[in-house]
């Protein structure tokens, strides 16, 4: 019988291909079942034999630490080289983009607050 092996929903595109590599590598019989049109169905890599279950999770696992180590390793490099993005560099970048949040976030708190400064009138 079948088992669900791997959740796709969230899944970066470039993970899931890795994933679907490393599964083939490895020889194991698995599908894949899409999210459907409008993303209500399960997307997963689901295994055909029950019996791989524990090793394909094992590895997937360990594909994972492997890719949080990585990632972590860019992180802490781009943070020494300075090149992650400040807030107030995001800001220059894309002012009107500021403005715009800044106004919705204004107007969304005028008029959550409204009800109760006219209520004592």
């Amino acid at each position: 019988m079948a088992v669900r092996l791997f959740n796709l929903r969230n899944v970066p595109d470039d993970e899931a291909d890795e994933v679907r590599e490393l599964l083939e590598k490895h020889g194991f019989d698995f599908y894949e079942t899409p999210a459907g049109n409008w993303g209500m169905s399960m997307p997963s890599f689901w295994l055909r034999d029950e019996g791989q279950l524990a090793e394909a999770k094992a590895l997937i696992a360990d594909y994972q630490l492997e890719r949080t180590k990585k990632a972590q390793q860019e992180y802490q490099r781009q943070k020494s080289a300075g090149e992650l993005p400040s807030v107030l560099s995001r800001v220059v970048a894309q002012p009107m983009r500021f403005i715009v949040y800044v106004l919705l976030i204004v107007f969304f708190l005028f008029l959550s607050t409204s009800p109760f400064i006219n209520l004592g009138r």
